[in-house]
């Protein structure tokens, strides 16, 4: 199989080490390069590069789905089910507060999933979601 491309995102953060504990220590990411103003993570092969910023309040906004208010912006990676449930229990052994509970949606629709959110430390919101069938996460 071939290796997908990375995507890269850079967003900022009121504490870069503490940011970086987070992503690494809470999430299972790996920190990679660095700078006094910024610091790189590899979070399932994608880079996250956490840029010091200053009293940072990163919730826009919200959107409805499937009945629930959803924080916006937002950013996440698409995990297999089985690794999916592998993080929510991560998550819970760190006792990290969760912003919406782990649940299932569009329960017996072609992208059924699991789903939850979480802030970072600054207050970024993530979304990780757990496909059943992860070929089928862009059909209708």
């Amino acid at each position: 199989m071939e290796k997908q491309p990375a995507f890269h995102l850079a967003f900022l953060v009121n504490d870069l080490e503490e940011a970086a504990d987070f992503y690494c220590r809470v999430i299972g990411g790996r920190r990679g390069r660095d700078a006094p103003n910024w610091i790189d993570i590899d979070l399932h092969g994608h880079q996250l590069s956490l840029h010091k910023g200053e009293d940072l309040t990163p919730v826009q906004g919200y959107s409805d789905v499937d009945g629930h208010p959803v924080p916006m912006p937002h950013f996440g990676v698409v995990l297999d089910f089985a690794t999916w449930e592998i993080l929510v229990e991560r998550l819970y052994d760190h006792g990290w507060p969760f912003l919406l509970k782990p649940r299932e949606r569009f329960v017996g629709q072609p992208a059924e999933q699991g789903t939850f959110f979480v802030q970072d430390p600054t207050g970024n919101v993530l979304e990780f979601k757990g496909l059943r069938e992860l070929d089928r996460i862009f059909e209708v």
